[in-house]
């Protein structure tokens, strides 16, 4: 049988590449006119995609006439398109401007994008001039800037091997193999999408590149003899998308906030006892997610916000959904809560517990392994105790497995872990990593690397890969998350809690908190207008919301935090200057310090309206919710009389604008791919 074509280059995009500026030694070209953006091929192949700035049609022509009168070229190296977004005054055409060489995966090379450029459509707009368009651009290009953004030109890395393996789709292009939930530009490459599949005969399919949000690693390294590489890639879901505490839960078709597929890949290239050159590919999937319920936790300036359980009547069909899509897409599924059983988690675990109860959906079970209390007081070795819980359904599952020698799988995955936490990061990371290893070692023993009761723990040099993988993989998914490299990564590093670790956790901690509630409103609005989440329509009276300003308080608001700043700022002066009364102080002290006490009580009575919320998607119903289920009590709310920045607009702008122009929370769901 002939090797599977999933693991070769397709002839298309060998042809086509070039048009993306891929491994070209000269700079490619982009001129520019008045009416027209033309991207030219580098190697000065015939074929160059034209995007119209007047009609805003797209075109692939044969020839390209350098004589053109008012032609201007730029020497700007651009190695892809991201795709075309409309904003509040014109479109812009996104651009990858820089790319970081990765290592090659089955012979493909894999890249990190890392700068970007928006090409206005309109050639008489500046974004500064506009303050909504000014406004959504730094979004975007601060999105395109904080991303991990990974592609290759001639793989699909959207989707697992397993996946390729019985799906090769020999012919097509990469886009349309892609995993539509990894696709992450796909809304901004839509109207690409369209003019393709309009007319396939104008070759807009070779510009069109699929680009993940995630993480790639791949590391060489021997074990027992045998070259090995061993490699890491995370892919996150670009469906209900974002931060931390702006993203919880689920939506009404099932997606769920930081869904990532992780993909632990192991490629055996030959033994260097024996000679042999039998190649071996061994995968093994696993899936995070939040809780899949509809539920928050809403910011007010405490270290732990409100937790918020809602029983919706969408709740068991958007859980059913999502169930659902885990079996037909991975098989059986079992289901790992890692949340605590008592305090502040209690809710969701009970909440999750009941409806996975009454569902019953086949193929998927529950498991509830409370980490916290478990590894206590730096115990981690008892992560072990989860294994044994679920390793039933690993050894069911199994793996994939693909020997070069031989014409079919040698062993397929038949199902999947699918593990989350609160945040779906720190105690995740550390039970994935876990289960990761596990297999690893029954993959090793399989292959006849390792011997029966051997483990990979024996062999430093390759544990020190596998842990330090691991680790840069957690402190990746955080930072997209929740703003900051993960917690307990000391512990996937070296296998070992270390006081060190818990300091570096403790400062993790604090930036957090900062960030999760004075920074991440813009994040969160980046996510939605990037994915599409939220679409601008120009005209709109929803751009007063977009220009209003990110500090739209009440007068109040705006001076408690400088009465406090004032307040702290007075009793230093009095301890360290010089005195030139003979008054005793006490009065002194005593005012401010009142004033401090008042000013920080008010501040924490109204935190709600001094967290840092989205604007494109306000989540007023979010955070008026007092309908069943669990909610808490309600901290920071105030007498009711002051609203979020951004919130009392919201309000006003949906009596203006019609309702689906403006998602609210949970309730209401818009994307155009």
């Amino acid at each position: 049988m002939a090797p599977n074509p999933a693991y070769r280059r397709l002839d298309l995009w060998e042809i086509f590449s070039s048009l993306l500026c891929f491994a070209c030694a000269d700079k490619p070209p982009r001129y520019t006119t008045p009416e027209t953006y033309t991207f030219v091929p580098a190697d000065g192949g015939d074929r160059s995609l034209i995007v119209n700035r007047i009609s805003g049609e797209i075109q692939v022509s044969s020839k390209f006439q350098t004589s053109v009168n008012n032609v201007k070229s730029k020497n700007t190296d651009i190695f892809g398109i991201v795709g075309i977004i409309s904003l509040a005054i014109t479109d812009y055409v996104v651009v990858m401007t820089g790319l970081e060489f990765k290592g090659e995966l089955l012979g493909h090379e894999i890249f990190r994008a890392t700068k970007f450029d928006l090409l206005p459509v309109n050639p008489d707009v500046e974004p500064e001039f506009y303050p909504a368009e000014h406004y959504l651009t730094g979004l975007l290009r601060k999105h395109l800037e904080e991303g991990l953004f990974w592609f290759s030109y001639t793989w699909d890395l959207t989707r697992r091997l397993q996946a390729q393996w019985s799906d090769s789709g020999d012919g097509k292009y990469l886009w349309e193999l892609a995993d539509d939930r990894f696709f992450w530009n796909k809304f901004l490459q839509s109207r690409l999408i369209d003019a393709a599949v309009a007319d396939p005969e104008r070759k807009i399919s070779p510009f069109i590149l699929p680009i993940i949000f995630g993480t790639f690693d791949i590391r060489p390294t021997t074990l027992n003899g045998h070259s090995i590489r061993l490699c890491l890639i995370s892919r996150r879901s670009r469906y209900r998308a974002g931060t931390r505490y702006f993203r919880r839960g689920m939506d009404r078709d099932g997606h769920v906030a930081n869904f990532n597929e992780t993909e632990q890949i192991l490629l055996v290239d030959k033994s260097e006892k024996t000679g042999a050159t039998t190649e071996a590919r061994l995968s093994f999937v696993q899936v995070r997610g939040s809780v899949p319920l509809f539920w928050a936790e809403v910011n007010n300036l405490r270290y732990k916000p409100e937790l918020q359980v809602m029983e919706l009547p969408d709740t068991e069909g958007g859980l059913r959904a999502h169930l659902q899509e885990l079996v037909n897409i991975y098989g059986e599924s079992a289901c790992v809560s890692l949340v605590n059983q008592k305090g502040h988690e209690l809710p969701i675990k009970e909440a999750f517990e009941r409806y996975m109860k009454k569902l019953d959906v086949p193929k998927v079970r529950y498991e509830h392994f409370d980490f916290h209390s478990e590894c206590s007081k730096m115990r981690w070795d008892r992560i072990s105790l989860l294994i044994e819980k679920i390793q039933a359904d690993l050894l069911r599952n199994g793996y994939f497995y693909e020997d070069a020698g031989r014409p079919d799988a040698v062993k397929l995955q038949r199902g999947v872990i699918r593990s989350n936490c609160m945040d779906n990061l720190d105690r995740t990371n550390v039970a994935q990593s876990a289960i990761a290893k596990w297999m690893l070692n029954r993959q090793l023993r399989d292959i006849g690397i390792l011997q029966e009761h051997e483990s990979v723990d024996k062999y430093e040099d390759f544990m020190h890969h596998f842990r330090h993988m691991w680790a840069d993989h957690a402190d990746y998914i955080s930072k997209a998350y929740s703003g900051t490299g993960a917690l307990k990564t000391d512990y996937t590093r070296t296998g070992k809690r270390t006081k060190w670790g818990l300091l570096d956790d403790g400062l993790n901690s604090v930036m957090r908190y900062l960030k999760n509630n004075f920074f991440d409103g813009p994040r969160q609005d980046g996510f939605d207008l990037f994915t599409g989440n939220w679409t601008p329509r120009r005209g709109s009276a929803v751009y007063v919301v977009v220009a209003a300003g990110a500090h739209a308080h009440f007068v109040f608001p705006v001076k408690m935090p400088m009465l406090v700043s004032l307040a702290l700022f007075m009793i230093c002066a009095g301890l360290t200057l010089p005195r030139s009364s003979d008054y005793s102080l006490s009065y002194w002290f005593a005012l401010w310090t009142s004033l401090l006490v008042l000013a920080l009580g008010f501040v924490l009575a109204h935190g709600v309206a001094y967290v840092s919320w989205p604007r494109l998607n306000p989540l007023t119903d979010l955070i008026e919710y007092n309908g069943p289920g669990y909610n808490g009590k309600r901290h920071g709310r105030g007498l009711g009389i002051l609203a979020a920045p951004g919130l009392r607009q919201a309000n006003v702008m949906k009596k203006r604008v019609p309702t689906k122009e403006i998602e609210m929370g949970v309730f209401e769901k818009k994307r155009i791919d």
